[in-house]
């Protein structure tokens, strides 16, 4: 259950349309909202108190463009790096959820650009939803969930119910990826709907009443699934992504995902639609 939002805004990209349309659906419509606005250090005072007011107008427009109930907003300025700040105030507010965009930078690419949404994505303990500055926001109708046997995908699916038990006509799109022919006969069946992985999530959507289509291709899972996200035209991806790191270096990025190595990094970059990355601390 999502009850507090935290969305981050430069002043550009598509996470402002993105919440927007988080808040048409009637699950969301309660949720308070936390719209962050970071003013990195300047070299002056006058520099310093420029960019203050620059943010603050940032805040203002950005809040009259959600057109949300006063009582259910918060404006907040902070002065800081962006990527510690937005980590510190997601702590700070105890956000369920995490809306950022996202330039949709390669590998190493977005360490030496110094990207703060990889940074935030490598650090957050919270669901994040990131938003490609260069994707088109549609109305959230069809929603699509990567499904294995974790526990963050098991979370994954449940969230994406919740979105579209309220929506009418919506469907759900359960995958469920055969990576290069590596399962075993019996593990992963012909026909997806009879999928043993996908039979208790095809219950869960069944119980709800939820419209749902199974898929269960072969191949790289985060090529297919990013594939299979154009084919069939779909509004939000929802992906488990477990933090692997050992508690040792919870303060360290996972170099293995910096290096986009791991499934939800490939998404994160190629998916043509906004990703919903759900957090565990499996």
């Amino acid at each position: 259950m999502i009850e507090k939002i935290l969305l981050t805004t430069s002043g550009t990209g598509q996470s402002t349309e993105m919440l927007k349309a988080l808040m048409e659906i009637p699950a969301m419509q309660q949720a308070s909202v936390t719209v962050l606005r970071v003013v990195p250090p300047q070299v002056t005072a006058d520099a310093m108190t420029d960019k203050w007011e620059e943010g603050g107008k940032m805040l203002a427009t950005t809040i009259q463009s959600l057109n949300l109930n006063p009582s259910n907003i918060n404006a907040m300025l902070r002065e800081g790096d962006p990527k510690d700040v937005v980590c510190r105030v997601a702590d700070e507010v105890d956000t369920d959820l995490i809306i950022m965009g996202s330039r949709g930078l390669k590998r190493i690419q977005s360490i030496l650009e110094n990207s703060v949404s990889q940074y935030v994505f490598q650090l957050a303990s919270r669901p994040m939803l990131l938003v490609r500055d260069d994707i088109y926001v549609k109305k959230i109708n069809r929603i699509m969930v990567a499904i294995d046997k974790s526990e963050a995908a098991q979370s994954a699916l449940k969230l994406a119910l919740s979105f579209l038990r309220d929506i009418k006509g919506s469907q759900l799109v359960l995958v469920h990826t055969n990576p290069e022919m590596k399962l075993k006969p019996g593990e992963i069946a012909a026909n997806p709907n009879e999928d043993p992985v996908l039979i208790p999530a095809i219950a869960q959507a069944k119980q709800l009443g939820i419209n749902y289509k199974c898929v269960a291709p072969e191949g790289k899972p985060g090529e297919r699934i990013c594939q299979l996200a154009d084919e069939l035209n779909v509004d939000l991806l929802v992906l488990g992504s477990p933090d692997r790191r050992p508690s040792i270096a919870k303060g360290l990025p996972d170099l293995d995902r910096l290096l986009g190595q791991s499934l939800s990094d490939y998404v994160r970059v190629y998916a043509n639609c906004p990703v919903l990355l759900v957090r565990t601390t499996a």
